[in-house]
């Protein structure tokens, strides 16, 4: 596509002077210098065109670098066919030659005025130089205008001297042709394009960079796709080709060492946009993420623990002015280098030249050129509007489809070497891991030591960072090297497990499956049959991943303790499957009672917990019989099963500070990169914990998002629960009815969490009138927890919530029978919260004195637990009960102490069912202290003075016997309560 010319009036205006000047006989050379692309031999055609016009003879040459071995080949071409310089040949004596032609000219000049235009002289023999040297100085007394465009363009090879180096300056004009402004090249895309949007029209001025040359190309291939098609970001979307033929056109003019520096950081930018782009779509996951949640807790005055995220800080962003460089020059002879910026773009320049000057280094590094050299060219390129600054200030394309061009001249194999080369760079130069590993993604396998160590290490640091994606890269990268088989043993087992735990199941179990075939160490054997258990145990297939566990373990007679930690795993994870279970402890119990040493530490504290859940340990013996295994020396592989098994029992015991200290050493013994089935159960513990404080703001913070994409079939998981749950109390039943609803529990496969999810649902269910769906809901728990032989109330109360269905329901008998039942066993257990809960239920089923006898005590259990939700509805229970029985004004006492704490719970649900309560009763709340030091709990307010007296979290955790994270939460909920935004200022508002 052809187009006129645009924005060079200035040098028509010059040519058409000195043809005029020529006509009158006084003769000059003009030079057009420009960079390649910018439309010198345009000018010259039209200047040309115009002579004629006016009358002069022209003559043309194009010089072509396959001419330079014979001189005076330029000149030859120009003058046309002269005999005598037939048998010319290198090396020869050219002046009588240069005098012959110099002859001939002047025979020309006497016939008529003449326009000599030689096009590209930068590219002519050195004779024929020479020549248009000596005429320049010779032609001022004849009519004979000599234009010759010439390429003044910076390269990373210095160029040799123009043409006009030893001229003086008046016996040539020279004109420097500068590139398009945004301008000119938008009229000219108006042009081919007159329904073109701004926006369109924009990208394809970026696209063409300043240069008549690419822009013209660019809407060549785009005439048969116009807008609204976007313009394309690769080049495979163009056609017929125009566009990256002539950005390959263009490097080829600027050398090999300038299109290796072009490519390079071509490549380079490439791989930190992928980079940047993957990294804004996780981004944008997690902001969706967090507005669901903040939507979730909005309107929620109750609510604790709720701690906003901050968000980062905006990179402010250099001026834009400073990228107008190549897009503001004016027409003269000479850029300017003066732009006037605003303050702040003054301010962000040393650190944009420092970046420039870092990636120079880089580029220069990677490609082997001179670092000067690098950083010229990039200030060249960004004037010619090639480059433009990002954010930061650093040159980058300006446009991805010019990028694409730029690389679309390397093989496959050389952009790998440059990846490779520019990670040698980086690594040399100290860069961040992440950096180097990304830039190895794109390179074909090394076989160096360094590469392979990069990769590993930034896969490491990817996992503890919570970026699975990330980490999977770099190890199905360092896959590609040559690996002896117990190192690809190890980096299959990883990459399995980062696959599955980043929701590439499907990829994660042949991995791992494959890991366990190849020969290793029988440690590492070990750890990848785990990893391979806790992956299809996920998929749900138990039974497979308990055989796979129970081959192995056939093979490691010599390894008692490996043997130990595999027969504990598969306990673990039988829990999942009612009949596997069964017979998994069934031989762990029997194994236990003929040897007990063949079970070890780990799994003598497995059957700790299958007593608790049975119903035949008090918790003071669980605890103290766990106490003494913690005690026990233990194997790596098998502690964390110890850890996790204990802090779940310690959770049950009400123990909830040491839960939480064991969930913690628990966790921070996990190896990131390793799938392990006691992650997942700490994790779940800490979900557990956080319940049993009633700290619902810390259950709605995050959705389980991540714990349902870890699971298949769309199982609930028992996040799920906890989360329905904190929904109901905190009186958000429409948010709860949508995620209850997010389940179809009719095929579900059998499981713990189904069974904590049912009863979840039953509450919710109650909440909203639906005694009857209910009642089905706990019973159905409860029949699958019998089945599992897990009758004590410590993981589900189902017995008591479906008493209260029944009490509902008009069946006081049948509410007897199961609330009568359900503190038989909560006695065994013998911890205030469920004896509490047991005792309330079966106070509202007996009635009578009676009843108001176990309702008070119920609230005496109760009154210096950890349990607070169950004391206030054991305190409302019981007001409502001597209400009933016309001890008004005690009913009313224990109703308004239910709804202060039930607010400073967060319990909307109760606090609603206490001022029912309280109208019924006919009495009124008294104004709670909401805020102030008043409002603090005792666990607060002791942390509070502590941290006031100059104590840190670290040492008030060891002082307490509390977990560091226990301590930041209780902090988090007093500055809140007592409106102070630092630790400073904790002593003067607990003091008033």
């Amino acid at each position: 596509m052809t187009g006129p010319l645009r924005e060079r009036e200035d040098a028509h205006a010059l040519l058409t002077a000195e043809a005029e000047r020529a006509r009158a006989g006084a003769g000059r050379l003009v030079l057009l210098r420009g960079a390649t692309g910018t439309g010198r031999s345009a000018v010259l055609e039209a200047a040309a065109a115009h002579a004629t016009h006016l009358g002069l003879r022209v003559l043309r040459a194009r010089c072509s670098p396959d001419d330079i071995a014979l001189p005076f080949s330029s000149v030859l071409h120009l003058l046309g066919s002269v005999p005598e310089f037939a048998d010319v040949g290198p090396g020869d004596d050219d002046r009588g030659s240069a005098a012959r032609l110099w002859r001939l000219l002047r025979s020309y000049a006497d016939e008529s005025p003449l326009m000599v235009a030689v096009d590209d002289v930068h590219l002519a023999d050195e004779a024929s130089r020479r020549w248009f040297v000596e005429a320049a100085r010779r032609i001022d007394r004849l009519p004979v205008l000599l234009v010759a465009t010439e390429r003044s363009q910076y390269d990373i090879d210095p160029r040799p001297a123009g043409l006009t180096h030893a001229l003086s300056p008046s016996v040539v004009r020279t004109h420097t042709l500068a590139p398009l402004t945004d301008d000119a090249a938008a009229a000219l895309v108006r042009a081919a394009f007159p329904t073109a949007s701004d926006r369109w029209t924009a990208d394809c001025v970026r696209a063409g960079a300043g240069s008549p040359l690419l822009l013209h190309a660019l809407l060549d291939d785009l005439d048969g796709a116009p807008p609204p098609t976007a313009v394309p970001r690769t080049c495979a979307a163009l056609y017929p080709g125009s566009y990256p033929a002539a950005v390959s056109w263009w490097l080829d003019s600027a050398g090999p060492a300038t299109a290796e520096v072009a490519r390079t950081l071509a490549a380079l930018e490439q791989a930190e946009r992928t980079e940047q782009t993957e990294r804004a779509a996780r981004a944008e996951r997690a902001t969706d993420a967090e507005r669901a949640a903040s939507a979730e807790r909005a309107g929620d005055s109750v609510a604790r623990n709720a701690v906003p995220v901050p968000l980062p800080d905006p990179v402010p962003a250099v001026d834009s002015s400073i990228d107008s460089h190549s897009h503001s020059h004016s027409h003269s002879h000479s850029y300017s280098d003066t732009d006037t910026v605003t303050e702040a773009a003054q301010e962000a320049l040393p650190a944009a030249e420092v970046a420039t000057d870092a990636l120079a280094a880089l580029v220069a590094d990677a490609s082997g050129a001179d670092p000067a050299r690098v950083s010229g060219w990039f200030t060249a390129m960004t004037r010619l509007g090639v480059l433009r600054p990002d954010r930061a200030g650093r040159p980058r394309y300006a446009h991805p489809l010019l990028r694409d061009a730029v690389l679309g001249g390397w093989s496959t194999a050389r952009r790998q070497d440059a990846h490779r080369a520019v990670a040698q760079a980086m690594l040399r130069r100290g860069d961040h891991l992440d950096a180097v590993a990304r830039q190895l993604l794109g390179s074909a396998p090394t076989g160096l030591p360094w590469a392979l160590r990069v990769l590993r290490d930034a896969a490491t640091v990817a996992a503890r960072d919570a970026r699975p994606g990330d980490a999977v890269r770099y190890l199905r990268r360092s896959l590609q090297e040559p690996l002896p088989d117990d190192l690809r043993q190890r980096l299959l087992t990883e990459l399995g497990s980062l696959e599955y735990a980043s929701a590439d199941t499907p990829a994660g179990i042949p991995r791992l499956a494959e890991a366990l075939d190849l020969p290793a160490e029988p440690r590492d054997q070990v750890r990848t049959a785990i990893a391979l258990g806790t992956a299809l145990v996920g998929r749900g297939e138990v039974r497979t991943a308990v055989e796979v566990l129970r081959r192995l373990e056939g093979r490691l007679a010599g390894h008692p303790d490996l043997a130990r930690a595999l027969q504990t795993a598969s306990a673990l994870l039988s829990d999942q499957d009612q009949t596997v279970r069964r017979e998994a402890y069934r031989w762990l119990t029997d194994t236990a009672e003929r040897s007990p040493e063949l079970v070890g530490a780990s799994g003598q504290a497995l059957l700790v917990r299958y007593a608790a859940t049975a119903g035949d340990l008090p918790a003071q013996e669980a605890m103290r019989r766990l106490r003494t295994l913690l005690t026990e020396p233990a194997d790596p592989l098998a502690e964390p099963f110890l850890l996790g098994t204990a802090a779940a029992v310690a959770q049950w015991a009400d123990e909830l500070d040491e839960a939480e200290r064991l969930v913690e050493r628990g966790l921070a013994g996990q190896h990131p990169s390793l799938l392990h089935p006691m992650e997942q159960a700490l994790l779940d513990t800490r979900w557990d914990i956080a319940a049993a404080r009633g700290a619902y703001g810390t259950l709605l913070a995050a959705l389980p998002e991540a714990g349902r994409a870890r699971r298949t079939g769309g199982s609930p998981v028992n996040a799920d629960a906890h989360t329905l749950l904190a929904l109901v109390e905190t009186g958000r039943t429409p948010q709860a009815r949508r995620l209850a609803d997010t389940f179809d529990l009719r095929d579900t496969p059998d499981s713990w969490e189904l069974n904590r999810f049912l009863y979840a649902r039953g509450v919710l269910r109650y909440t909203e009138g639906d005694v009857a769906g209910a009642l089905h809901d706990f019973l159905e728990c409860g029949r699958r927890q019998s089945a599992r032989a897990v009758h004590s109330p410590v993981v589900t109360p189902w017995r008591t919530a479906a008493a209260e269905c029944r009490l509902a329901l008009g069946n006081p008998q049948e509410a007897l029978a199961l609330a009568t039942e359900e503190l038989r066993l909560a006695r065994v257990w013998n911890t205030p919260r469920t004896t509490g809960r047991a005792l309330r239920v079966l106070g509202r089923a007996t009635r009578g004195r009676r009843g108001l006898e176990l309702g008070a005590e119920a609230v005496a259990v109760l009154r210096d637990s950890p349990a607070e939700a169950e004391l206030v509805a054991s305190l409302l229970a019981h007001g409502r009960q001597l209400t009933a029985a016309g001890e008004r004004g005690r009913g009313r006492d224990h109703l308004r102490e239910g709804a202060e704490r039930a607010e400073r719970l967060g319990s909307v649900r109760l606090l609603t069912y206490a001022e029912q309560a309280l109208r019924t009763a006919g009495g009124r709340r008294t104004t709670p202290a909401h805020t102030g030091s008043g409002s603090l709990t005792g666990s607060e307010r002791r942390i509070a003075e502590l941290a006031a007296d100059g104590r840190t979290n670290t040492e008030i955790a060891d002082l307490l016997h509390v977990a560091r994270r226990t301590v930041e939460t209780h902090l988090t909920s007093a500055y809140r309560k007592l409106g102070i935004r630092r630790r400073g200022e904790l002593r003067g508002v607990l003091d008033d």
